[in-house]
């Protein structure tokens, strides 16, 4: 798929409660290859196609955290965007997504304090229209240099 979402920065004093981002991805073989090549994560369940079918899931899935990264990429490149500074992260794996699944990262601002320059957004993950993540995230939002 295209990547067509707009980089930036939306900085402290811009963020407003119910802005929202999103990332739209295909989960290829090769991410996950990738994904546990560079996490050193090789569990079978994401790799070995005879052994997945043996497990509760039926068959391969992608490791979570390969999804959760969905969500870190429309933070870090989009809302806040460039600068963004992760402070926390809750999540809550609700479904498995399999490769081929076709994932939408999206967080929408919930609370703002531009003093502070911190914010908690929502964050979710879906695969057609089903929530296969979801959670809660904290930053530090990039600010104006004076």
């Amino acid at each position: 798929m295209p990547d067509t979402i707009t980089r930036g920065t939306i900085h402290a004093d811009e963020l407003e409660v119910g802005m929202c981002r999103t990332l739209t991805k295909e989960i290829t073989d090769r991410d996950i290859e990738l994904f546990a090549e560079v996490s050193t994560d090789r569990n079978p369940v994401h790799l070995d196609d005879e052994y997945a079918q043996g497990t509760m899931f039926k068959g391969r899935i992608a490791h979570g955290m390969l999804t959760a990264g969905l969500i870190s990429a429309v933070i870090g490149e989009q809302l806040p965007g460039h600068g963004t500074i992760y402070m926390g992260q809750h999540l809550a794996f609700k479904a498995p997504v399999r490769p081929g699944d076709v994932v939408t990262a999206e967080v929408t601002v919930m609370e703002v304090d531009p003093v502070k320059g911190r914010a908690t957004l929502k964050t979710e993950c879906l695969v057609d229209g089903k929530a296969v993540l979801t959670g809660e995230a904290k930053v530090l939002a990039p600010r104006r240099k004076s």
